[in-house]
């Protein structure tokens, strides 16, 4: 599988990357091509250039990393201390070949959560009966007890009958 390989070049005080791009890229691009580089791209960026290269194996990378006039080229670089980056990857904002893992919210961002509500609870079997006694003429709260219940009872019925009646 084909890797991409980075040459990062910053400004120096002195120096433009720029003009170290102009001055190398002929020659980096021939000692890559003659070395097996399958791409390569140059790219301007504010703070220097970057020299991204594709090749088949890392065998190929280390001998073109290895020559003469690269090693030279690199020597050459405007900010030799801190100006120069050689790595695996595309270079610049290309990002990472695997994806990020999503980071936890902060504590400031958590939302709080509403109240829990009171549960309702319909009794199916209290509600069916309730209908069947109101059906039957008796009320399925009273007392069977009370000795004045009956006499309700008579009140009531005709009401309910009259109610069912279209």
């Amino acid at each position: 599988m084909a890797e991409w390989w980075s040459i990062e070049v910053f400004h120096g005080e002195k120096l433009p990357a720029s003009q170290w791009k102009y001055t190398y890229e002929d020659t980096l691009i021939d000692a890559a091509v003659t070395h097996g580089a399958v791409y390569w791209e140059w790219h301007d960026f504010q703070y220097g250039v970057i020299f991204e290269v594709c090749f088949a194996t890392d065998e190929q990378w280390e001998a073109f990393r290895g020559l003469p006039t690269v090693v030279a080229a690199l020597d050459a670089v405007p900010d030799p201390v801190n100006g120069l980056l050689v790595y695996r990857g595309r270079g610049g904002a290309a990002g990472s070949r695997k994806p990020r893992r999503p980071k936890p919210a902060p504590s400031a961002a958590a939302l709080e959560l509403e109240e829990p509500m009171e549960e309702r609870r319909i009794a199916v079997t209290a509600i069916m009966a309730e209908q069947e006694a109101l059906e039957r003429g008796s009320d399925p709260q009273a007392d069977p007890g009370d000795p004045a219940e009956p006499a309700r009872r008579a009140r009531r019925a005709p009401a309910a009958r009259d109610a069912r009646t279209p």
